[in-house]
């Protein structure tokens, strides 16, 4: 049956797994143990998923927004399990966590001490296991008594480093925020705080973290009165909370401005223009989901950071990441290197960056290494 717990052997019949078995997926199963004296059972995943989220006690997450469950890289594929002050809110994306959702959902409101638990599993990769999407209250949502109202709020508030910033658990992308660049954004306001960064630009900038970031950092400096931050994104719905966050971090929206545009598009213009930037965020969509995808996804990224690279100023910063599975630390590498040969521009590479430490990777699951992102300062 479909999650159904199976004994995984070689082609001799030595053992070498506990997994979950995925008829429907091309993946067929998805390890949860290497030991076989281990039962899968209720308290395995119990126990899991107290491991997961002790282990983000130690870890140093400057936000009550947290990623408690990070999928394979806590011994639970198919399983992610963010925190959001005091609601939490899960994805389970295989076969074999759709088949221990219940114990699973329990354990987590057991370990936090929380009540409240929303489901956001809509990504598309449930259809690759043969599941439908499921999205609403597993737990502490409405009961349908009379004048128990229409449940707990879907809009949250976190705080992050030194910005609040907002989220529709409902909505938007993963589970209605991107926690995994927390440290990047605060990287971002420390650059601009250092080097007094005037004319910023946010390009895939979704709900405006980094823009919040770069105000905050600009206003650190002083340089916030002269200074502008030009955000675009391609969905108008992420722009106006964007502009909300500016508003709700006290921060004049005159020093601000938000182009519902397409990137590409706009930093062809810009250079049309002969306008620069002192610094510049590309934190794109996933442009290569496998390693398939890589050979065309590389030629898009090249193709961005040629133009953005083109419109820094001389001693102007590059933040650019890479969210593709299919796209190494060494291949994004290579690309941005690409890109500046091609723009005839040169740099310093000053950090390698990557997710936030409670989207860990391990050393038995390297894979789980998604996120990459470069730090390039423009030679002058």
């Amino acid at each position: 049956d479909s999650g159904e717990t199976v004994r995984v052997e070689s082609h001799e019949g030595q053992f070498l797994a506990w997994a979950a078995f995925s008829p429907s997926s091309r993946i067929r199963a998805r390890v949860w143990s290497f030991d076989e004296a281990q039962r899968i059972d209720a308290p395995f995943f119990i126990a899991a998923c107290a491991r997961s989220i002790i282990a983000r006690a130690r870890f140093d997450v400057q936000s009550d927004g947290v990623r408690l469950v990070h999928g394979e890289s806590d011994g639970l594929p198919g399983l992610i399990v963010d925190r959001y002050g005091d609601t939490l809110v899960a994805q389970f994306t295989s076969a074999g966590t759709e088949r221990w959702k219940d114990v699973i959902a329990d354990a987590l409101l057991r370990e936090t001490g929380l009540a409240k638990l929303y489901e956001r599993s809509d990504a598309s990769v449930r259809t690759l296991e043969g599941l439908e999407p499921a999205t609403g209250w597993l737990r502490g949502g409405p009961t349908g008594t009379p004048g128990d109202g229409e449940g707990p709020p879907l809009e949250l508030t976190i705080h992050e480093h030194q910005w609040n910033l907002t989220l529709n658990i409902a909505e938007g992308h993963k589970t209605g925020f991107y926690l995994d660049q927390r440290d990047s954004r605060k990287r971002f306001a420390d650059y601009a705080q250092r080097l007094g960064f005037k004319d910023v630009l946010n390009c895939f900038c979704y709900t405006g973290g980094f823009s919040v970031a770069a105000l905050a950092g600009m206003r650190a400096s002083g340089a916030s009165a002269d200074g502008h931050v030009t955000s675009i994104d391609s969905s108008g719905p992420a722009l106006e909370r964007a502009r909300a966050h500016v508003a709700l971090n006290g921060f004049d929206l005159n020093h601000a401005s938000f182009m519902d545009a397409d990137v590409n598009a706009s930093l062809r213009q810009f250079l049309k223009e002969g306008r620069r930037f002192d610094a510049i965020v590309l934190d794109p969509p996933k442009f290569a989901p496998t390693a398939a995808h890589a050979e065309r996804a590389a030629r898009a990224y090249k193709d961005i950071n040629r133009l953005a690279l083109q419109l820094l100023t001389p001693g102007g910063v590059l933040f650019t990441f890479s969210c593709s599975g299919g796209i190494s630390a060494d291949l994004f590498h290579k690309i941005v290197a690409s890109a500046g040969a091609d723009a005839g521009v040169d740099g310093f590479i000053l950090e390698r960056l990557g997710g936030a430490p409670d989207h860990p990777m391990t050393l038995e699951f390297p894979e789980g290494e998604y996120l990459k992102g470069l730090v390039v300062m423009r030679k002058g």
